[in-house]
């Protein structure tokens, strides 16, 4: 790996129906960057739970009615993303990176981000990004 390379901890909560479809998608379109350990790649952490909320006037939501409580079978999902590092620029280049299943440099997690928006079933998606430090 490049120096070039920062590690993300993803986190994201969705419905455990669609846990699977969104994996697919993000190794698909991210195949160097996203879930990959060393010579594995696909690699997540999925763990069930009990998602909660309340729809507010003005949301649409996919599941549930506007000022409902709300309770829904969800997963926990942990993926590493192998991103550019601050210093770095991000730009069309890594994209293009990334598609053509370059390692070398890391993919701008923004992107990563923007990926899971428009697969994840819901308005908003819940979910977490924590720098990962070596040692």
């Amino acid at each position: 790996m490049s120096a070039a390379v920062q590690k993300y901890k993803l986190v994201f909560f969705t419905p455990r129906t669609s846990t699977q479809a969104i994996l697919k998608h993000l190794f698909t379109r991210f195949p160097n960057h996203v879930g990959r350990i060393g010579a594995y790649g696909g690699c997540a952490f999925v763990s069930p739970g009990t998602g909660q909320f309340v729809p507010l006037e003005g949301s649409h939501p996919a599941i549930g009615e506007i000022g409902k409580p709300e309770r829904v079978d969800e997963d926990r999902v942990e993926v590493l993303v192998l991103g550019a590092a601050a210093s770095s620029s991000t730009n069309a280049t890594n994209a293009a990176d990334v598609n053509a299943g370059s390692t070398g440099e890391g993919v701008d997690v923004r992107s990563v981000l923007r990926e899971l928006k428009e697969v994840h079933p819901y308005e908003e998606v819940a979910y977490d990004v924590y720098r990962l430090e070596d040692f």
